[in-house]
């Protein structure tokens, strides 16, 4: 049983800069990774960016050079500072955590309740 709780979506225009935050709470004992995907109308749900607990990050090619993902381990929270923010990048952003969970045989997979961020003139 994890708890996600996002903030910092919003709307902004073309160019233009924002950062989400997601702070992860419940019986973690370590966590795995933490990412963000992003889901727009019509659209499938698809990663933007992920880190493992180690520092390592992935980005998919649309965010690359633009979005910077970090972790703050002993707050158990993930950051996604977004730059020169384009139309496209319009979507519900979703923190997801892959960690394992005391009490859990497994790691265990959760997800935020979504953010919106808007990019438009």
């Amino acid at each position: 049983q994890v708890q996600l709780v996002e903030s910092g979506g919003g709307s902004v225009q073309p160019g233009g800069s924002l950062r989400l935050s997601c702070a992860a709470s419940g019986s973690i004992l370590k966590i795995n990774t933490m990412g963000w995907y992003r889901q727009a109308p019509g659209n499938q749900r698809e990663l933007a960016a992920v880190i493992v607990s180690g520092g390592t990050t992935n980005y998919a090619d649309s965010v690359k050079g633009r979005f910077t993902i970090s972790m703050d381990n002993a707050k158990n929270t993930v950051y996604l500072q977004m730059n020169s923010l384009k139309p496209e990048d319009t979507a519900v952003y979703y923190c997801n955590v892959d960690a394992i969970i005391r009490g859990f045989v497994a790691p265990v997979r959760s997800w935020g309740q979504g953010t919106q961020v808007t990019v438009s003139s």
